[in-house]
């Protein structure tokens, strides 16, 4: 049917027509047997045409008509199939593709043909590059702290350790500023922490805030090698009131110890409404990604790689999986910056350390649920002319925060007051009965010297 054309030399109801197929020259002869050229040569007839045959019109007809229905057919399978393709092929190993599809029906007329409108979004799931930006402000911290426990009226004391998270947050001519949670830091005898390269340090409390459980911690340049602070970066604040919900998130933090991790999720809820086991009550971001114990005082980033959250492992227990919890930046901000500039203290010598005056009871989690009261520590008389005396604190008060740091026992003010000498000034937080409820009252205590016969 296509004379002298390379994709096909056989014309329908003529014999002895040649031609070439893929290079290969075939003619036919009289005697009905067709011999085969190698190279390409068209050849030539050598015979008159025998007469065509009847009907040979209606045969090319048909044949023509089949293969237009054949080429329709198949350009139209692979049309749809190109189609089909845009929404299924990946783009590469590091990006995730996710296909939103809307459909427009008809709403007035039974015979409307629907419309299908297909956006596409790049969702990145690589995320190395913003944790690589990041982690050299990330820090782990140990608390090194005393346990004490009374059983039998006989008090027995064991070393204990706690790991948690911290971010460099500032730093000063003399300081690195970390900051972290409050329960991660409280009560500490001491405090350890590693940097990005490997590196200690001890680290001194600068500020505490238990009801939003935040703490800045400080560490001196001075005991950092050149190498360290070449390493270590300041983390990027951001704002937490442009969160969305289903936007994704990054954790990082020292997950049970073991160093820093990276897990990641999207902002499950938004001002989550949460009551702490110290009575206070805050709005936090939720989240699926993965907050564990030693979490605590890491970041929440976005994928700016900025910090957006504090976590916190301690929000909202640990009965439930995937929903962890995380401070606002925004609500934290403020109190973070009146942490940072708060005075960095150290022990102090023992027979420095200052004095109250006051006689106390400890108000534990049994005696308050029995009698409804705070749990701190209840002042049974203040001693005339003391510091206590002079502050105005009143037998009755239940003493429950020093400087902004929860006071539930007799040994957590014994660790705060080891920073503290003789002259020193500090917030005292009390819970006082008044009209048949206690009222939360702070009071500016300067401390005295401890009197000769009480050392």
């Amino acid at each position: 049917m296509y004379e002298n054309d390379n994709f096909s030399g056989y014309e329908t109801g003529d014999k002895n027509t040649t031609g070439t197929f893929s290079g290969v020259s075939a003619a036919e002869s009289a005697n009905g047997y067709t011999t085969y050229q190698m190279g390409g040569s068209t050849g030539s007839n050598t015979e008159p045409k025998n007469p065509k045959k009847h009907g040979g019109y209606f045969r090319k007809a048909m044949v023509s008509v089949s293969l237009g229905l054949f080429f329709g057919l198949f350009a139209g399978i692979g049309f749809y199939a190109v189609q089909q393709g845009t929404g299924m092929l990946k783009t590469g190993t590091d990006t995730a593709v996710v296909d939103e599809v809307t459909s427009e029906a008809a709403t007035e007329s039974s015979q409307s043909t629907p419309q299908l409108a297909t956006n596409v979004t790049y969702v990145e799931s690589d995320v190395s590059d913003v944790v690589e930006k990041v982690m050299p402000a990330m820090v782990s911290i140990v608390n090194n702290f005393t346990e004490t426990a009374n059983i039998f009226g006989q008090q027995y004391t064991q070393e204990e350790a706690a790991s948690g998270s911290g971010i460099i947050v500032g730093k000063t001519d003399d300081e690195l500023l970390i900051v972290s949670n409050n329960h991660v830091v409280e009560s500490a005898d001491t405090l350890n922490v590693t940097f990005i390269d490997g590196s200690e340090a001890q680290a001194q409390v600068k500020g505490l805030d238990s009801d939003m459980d935040l703490a800045v911690i400080a560490v001196s340049l001075n005991d950092l090698s050149d190498d360290t602070k070449n390493a270590i970066t300041v983390a990027t604040l951001g704002s937490s009131d442009d969160l969305k919900l289903g936007e994704p998130v990054i954790a990082i933090g020292n997950a049970l110890g073991y160093g820093q991790s990276v897990t990641n999720g999207i902002v499950s809820a938004l001002n989550r409404e949460i009551t702490l086991e110290n009575g206070a009550t805050g709005t936090f971001i939720q989240t699926n990604a993965a907050i564990n114990p030693g979490n605590s005082g890491g970041a929440l980033l976005n994928m700016n790689g900025e910090v957006i959250g504090i976590n916190s492992n301690k929000i909202g227990g640990t009965t439930v999986e995937g929903m962890g919890y995380a401070i606002p930046i925004t609500s934290a901000s403020p109190i973070i910056a009146d942490l940072m500039e708060r005075q960095t203290r150290t022990k102090v010598a023992e027979d420095e350390v200052g004095y109250i005056g006051i006689s106390l009871q400890e108000v534990t989690s049994q005696i308050s649920q029995m009698y409804n009261m705070p749990e701190g520590i209840y002042v049974v008389s203040v001693e005339e002319g003391s510091a206590a005396a002079n502050a105005g604190i009143m037998k009755g008060d239940i003493i429950t925060k020093f400087d902004g740091s929860s006071i539930s026992s007799y040994s957590d003010l014994q660790k705060m007051l080891q920073y503290y000498a003789a002259g020193d000034s500090a917030t005292i937080t009390v819970q006082r009965p008044q009209n048949g409820e206690y009222v939360s009252i702070e009071l500016n205590l300067t401390l005295g010297s401890r009197p000769a016969d009480k050392k």
